[in-house]
């Protein structure tokens, strides 16, 4: 028999309105950015769901949350170092693909 998990969600029953762009970004309020610890850069998870969109944020919290889960091999960095260097790394894809943006013509 598996075991049943649950997991307690902070949740809202404020209501807001945002608007998509043409690139479809949407804004996501500060007062939901604050409760679910979003920072500058935060990825989220995107699902469809029988009721619409549903995005998971993966802040530091989250996987804080996560730690000791998975057993690191000997001789391999914690996980926050090298959760650190995937972020610079992204954060290098996405300054190149945009300068390719952004370049002269």
């Amino acid at each position: 028999m598996l075991p049943i998990i649950l997991y307690f969600v902070n949740t809202t029953t404020q209501a807001d309105t945002v608007w998509f762009t043409t690139k479809g970004q949407v804004v996501i309020p500060l007062r939901l950015r604050k409760l679910f610890n979003i920072e500058d850069g935060t990825r989220a998870i995107v699902t469809a769901t029988d009721e619409g969109i549903l995005l998971k944020p993966v802040t530091k919290h989250a996987i804080n949350r996560l730690r000791g889960i998975l057993k690191r091999k000997p001789g391999e960095p914690p996980m926050s170092e090298w959760w650190a260097e995937h972020k610079r790394a992204e954060k290098e894809l996405e300054e190149r693909k945009y300068a390719r943006g952004t370049g002269s013509r």
